[in-house]
Order: C-alpha cells, then structure tokens, then sequence
C-alpha cells in the first residue's frame, strides 16, 4: 500500500494517515468527475476556464463510450445542433443540422483535445462516500486488471454518469428457449446481416423505431413490439425542427397548452396514428416528459414502413418457445432474432452511498433546473431528462459553483500558511 499527496491541505497533514488513508490514496486537490461523456466533458471545460484542477474517471477505454460501443450505425442527433452543442464551443459550421453519429464522436474528441480533457480511463468507480467526520469523499475504484485498487480522497464529486450508463433487459418466459439470436439495441449496429431474417424488435421508442427502419431498408421483416402508448411527432414542423418550435412556444404559453398544439399538428401532419396500433398516451408529450422521462418518438421515416405494413405493429409478449413467439392478444410470430429495444437506466445507486440527493432509480429527487447540487459538495450533471442541452446548463452551474468554493478555500489555505510564516519571522 502507499499514499499520493498531492497539494494536501494542512488540515489533512494534521489527520492520523491511518486512519483517512486506508489503501493506495490520492488527494485530489478539486472535484472528482465519474464520466466522460459529454456531461463530464462539460463540466471539464468549465473548471479549466476557473482554473481549477480536477481528475475524470471513466470506466470505459475512450469518452463518450455511449455513442462510441453502444449506438447503431445510422444514428444521428435527433434534435437541431444547435441544441446539442457543448458549453464554449460550437459544432463546425460544415455539419448538418442533425449530425451522425460518428461526427458527434469528432466534435466530443475535438472538444477534449481543445480544452485538454484528459480522463483516466479503464477505471470503474466501486463506491462514494462521504466522510462526515473530516468533510471529504472517499471515491474507491478498480482499475482495467482488477488488481489494483485506488482510493481518492476529494471535497467534491461530481456524477456525470448519467441516465443511460446501463442497458434494460426484462425478463420474458421461454426466452432461454427461443434459441434464435438475442440481443439487446447497444449491441445492434446495422441491419447488413438480417436481409431476409425476420425479426422482432422489442420496444417502440426512438431507438425501437429507428432499428425497425434500419432493418427494413436492409431488407429484414421487422415486427415491432408495442407494449404501452407513445407520442410520436415530426421531427420537423414546416421546415422548423418540432423540439425548436415547442422551445419557442413554452416561453410565451403554458406547458399544457403547448401540447395541445404540438399534438394538433402532429395529426395534421402524421394523421391517426392509432389506428396503425400507436396509441397515444391520455398525458401530453411535454407533461410526460417531465413526468416520467419518457421521450416521444420524433419520425424521421418509420411511420411510412409502418403505414404500408413493411413494419409489423403488433402487441405485448406473453411467452417464447423455439423459434418464435406468442403475444398477448394469442397470435403466434416465426421469428428468427430478437433486438431488445428496451431502454437504460442510471447505475448510481449501485456505487454512490448516499440516499437523500438520489432516487432509488438514480435520478436526482430535484427536477430540472434544481437537481444539479446537492449536500457536501455532491453534484450531478446528465440528468435533467432534458438531453444534451439540460446536461451543459446543469454543467455551467456545477463548474461556477465549484470554482467559487474552491477559490475561497484555496485563498483561506494562502491566509493561513501567510499568518504561520509571520509568526515563524517574529521569532527571530
């Protein structure tokens, strides 16, 4: 076992080192950051500006490993880029309004490099804790081998993990026995090698929604499984993107209103959905939203496939057995492959030991925009459930924050270390 001081405060000079440092110990002179996405990366960004040391720990070997290891290939932004752009630092004016994938990747990778972000990857938070009795967390991870444990010592820490950083897998009678190929929508990449195949597609989010369209223009049989309702919206409105338009109007209108509106021209433009087995839930897409973190469906080609029965509409799982599947309404589908559409969720509450800031579901307690601070130097960016947009507002206020702290603590340090150097002189 051995300790790493660096720029230990006087009062942790004076702690018993037994009893603080218990295992390889690094003091962190400024906020730990779990994640490097682009929550992390933000909130990076703006401690560099203040001046403000900080260390990033992310799990994975490269930022972003969302969008980097579990994306299908033909994702794009779903909203205008404009609202996905990181603090201080705008997409090349070269890129499309609705950028792929794999030039968000560029932007993320362009945006470390120009600020100089650079996380220690292959490092898995184990736990968080708050030392009440000397005011510091105590942030243990493992490293990529397993063998080495580290334990950082810090007066903040920062969650940017974020609300997807673990995929949702139900659990569905017979699956074990289905003996097809399984797997779940972080795994899925393209529909190259499904021409042919008939597939069912778990879930009719954006993600369920753009895998059925992926593996239509492949050339599979998709039947897309509808389990609850679900607002789906033109991705644009008349040329303007519908995200934009909705901006507009909630500063002038209420909430509920603009839904009414959103929902009135979302018939105009798509017609009856419902009548395609889409229905529609009695809450409005905004008031959802907020609610429940459920996103609607913007349709960037989908409903079409749906319309002309390329896309098979049909109900909730009752049971698989080999080779295909029986749903609840008893009707029986051949099927060669499922894709698990099925969503994410937060793991926070599996390493951050702390019970009041977090809900059991890993989702501040605190909606948006209060839920970015919370007790003893503990904050979180990326959960706004307002995407990319809501984490950098969120990531403004943490890095603002922090850098306030830090400044007054760091001057009362150099008031402090002034005033003993002035007795040392006195003596003489």
């Amino acid at each position: 076992m051995h300790n790493i001081f660096v720029n230990i405060p006087p009062m942790v000079q004076s702690l018993d080192p037994e009893n603080l440092f218990t295992r390889s110990s690094i003091w962190v002179n400024g906020p730990v950051i779990v994640g490097a996405g682009p929550s992390g990366l933000a909130v990076a960004s703006g401690l560099k500006g203040q001046g403000v040391p900080f260390i990033i720990l992310e799990r994975a070997n490269c930022i972003a490993s969302l969008w980097q290891n579990r994306t299908y290939d033909r994702l794009k932004l779903h909203l205008p880029k404009q609202f996905c752009q990181l603090p201080n630092f705008p997409f090349p004016e070269d890129f499309p309004e609705y950028p792929t994938k794999f030039q968000f990747i560029t932007y993320l990778e362009s945006y470390a490099k120009h600020f100089n972000i650079t996380p220690q990857f292959n490092e898995t938070v184990q736990s968080a804790k708050y030392d009440e009795t000397f005011g510091f967390w105590r942030v243990k991870t493992i490293r990529k081998s397993g063998v080495s444990e580290v334990e950082y010592i810090c007066r903040w820490l920062v969650v940017a993990t974020g609300e997807n950083s673990e995929k949702i897998v139900p659990e569905f009678e017979g699956l074990e026995e289905f003996g097809g190929h399984v797997m779940h929508a972080c795994d899925y990449k393209s529909g190259k090698s499904y021409s042919g195949k008939r597939v069912l597609v778990v879930g009719c989010g954006n993600s369920g929604m753009e895998v059925s369209l992926d593996l239509c223009n492949h050339n599979a049989i998709p039947s897309m499984v509808v389990r609850s309702s679900v607002h789906v919206l033109p991705r644009e409105v008349f040329g303007k993107s519908t995200f934009e338009l909705a901006v507009m109007l909630m500063k002038r209108l209420p909430l509920w209103m603009v839904d009414k509106i959103l929902l009135i021209l979302a018939i105009l433009i798509l017609g009856n959905v419902e009548k395609y087995g889409l229905e529609r839930p009695s809450i409005g897409p905004l008031e959802l939203k907020n609610s429940s973190g459920k996103t609607p469906v913007l349709d960037i080609g989908a409903l079409k496939k749906i319309r002309s029965g390329q896309i098979k509409v049909v109900p909730g799982i009752r049971r698989f057995s080999p080779g295909e599947v029986e749903l609840v309404d008893g009707k029986v589908l051949l099927i060669d492959s499922v894709v698990l559409a099925t969503g994410y969720r937060s793991n926070v509450p599996s390493w951050l030991k702390e019970n009041d800031f977090f809900s059991k579901d890993g989702i501040p307690r605190n909606p948006f925009p209060n839920g970015w601070k919370g007790k003893g130097g503990l904050y979180a960016v990326g959960f706004t459930r307002r995407g990319l947009s809501g984490a950098s507002l969120d990531a403004i206020s943490v890095s603002y924050d922090i850098a306030k702290s830090w400044k007054e603590e760091t001057k009362q340090k150099k008031k402090t270390v002034a005033a003993r150097h002035r007795r040392c002189i006195s003596h003489f």
